[in-house]
């Protein structure tokens, strides 16, 4: 087999090749992912030969310490040439996933990883008890019946720009339904906008139904079994007994980014294990108490969340 040449191959842990990556990146991003693509892919091969060749027997006359070697080489030649082209397509899989676009509203096809922090309210055990779920329902319906010319700009506080611009277009963008929310429950506007960012990627992300069209939910509620209004399903991220996992669950569907804003407010205000974050007046004690009462399973969530707490409140100035 004639070897890979180490210009194709261009593995990033070779110093010289992370550098080109990231010229490349800069340039020509497009380029640069289906590289870093092919090289996963490469990496995933690489161990799924090593883990073949561990589970067959290596105690013959001609196995050694040199030929254990010399296998592992190999194997890496053969892992660089199957992620070639086409390869094994997982490769083309993860082009497709980072360069999925967005649709009306600046969503995406379903919600990443990233979108959920590690698992948002659910249904049961680390998340909305039964009981929260009917009343956010409630909150839900009654906020629904005020959303009618509601400020549903999402999609242009998204608008292709600088990343540390978001929050500033997320946040003047969300504001009316917020403030509406706050003077219904009493939560600061900042924190409930703040928490919507960082559970959207400031908009970016949501929850959407299998035609594109948007949920509106930029909280990641799910839909435990009373919740009677419209559900869509989206993969999310759960961290369960300190492994993260890829999970598709239901997620509550609102008629407008306002109606999420009244659930979500009507969620903290009128459940007892939310009580303390409901109350809260610093961002710290909000989100330390978000956590605490099991919102999320990212064993993170509370620093994220103050952080973007802090940064949400920043804009005032």
């Amino acid at each position: 087999m004639q070897p890979v040449p180490a210009q194709t191959l261009g593995l990033a842990i070779d110093p010289a090749g992370l550098n080109a990556l990231k010229a490349q990146a800069g340039g020509a991003p497009t380029a640069a992912l289906q590289k870093v693509a092919q090289q996963f892919e490469a990496v995933f091969v690489n161990m799924m030969l090593k883990s073949m060749r561990d589970a067959t027997p290596q105690d013959g006359e001609t196995d050694n310490e040199q030929t254990k070697m010399f296998t592992g080489m190999l194997d890496e030649q053969y892992a660089a040439r199957l992620s070639q082209g086409h390869g094994l397509g997982l490769a083309d899989m993860i082009v497709k996933q980072f360069s999925r676009p967005t649709v009306a509203g600046g969503n995406t096809a379903a919600m990443p990883a990233a979108a959920g922090t590690g698992g948002p309210a659910a249904s049961a055990g680390p998340g909305i008890p039964a009981g929260a779920a009917g009343t956010a329902g409630a909150a839900g319906a009654a906020g629904a019946a005020g959303a009618a010319g509601a400020s549903d700009a999402i999609g242009a506080a998204v608008v292709p720009g600088p990343s540390s611009a978001l929050p500033a277009r997320f946040k003047a963008a969300m504001a009316e339904s917020a403030q509406a929310a706050s003077a219904a429950s009493g939560i600061p506007a900042d924190f409930m906008i703040a928490q919507a960012g960082l559970e959207s990627g400031w908009g970016r992300h949501q929850p959407v139904a299998a035609d594109g069209s948007p949920s509106h939910n930029l909280f990641g509620i799910k839909a435990g079994p009373n919740w009677h209004g419209p559900v869509v399903h989206a993969e999310t991220t759960e961290v369960v007994n300190g492994l993260v996992q890829k999970v598709v669950q239901p997620f509550r569907a609102y008629p407008s980014y306002a109606a999420a804003f009244q659930d979500y407010a009507g969620l903290l205000s009128g459940s007892a294990r939310y009580a303390r974050a409901a109350g809260a007046t610093s961002g710290h004690d909000f989100a330390g108490a978000l956590q605490k009462a099991g919102y999320a399973t990212d064993p993170s969530y509370a620093s994220k969340l103050e952080r973007a707490i802090q940064a949400t409140t920043d804009l005032r100035a």
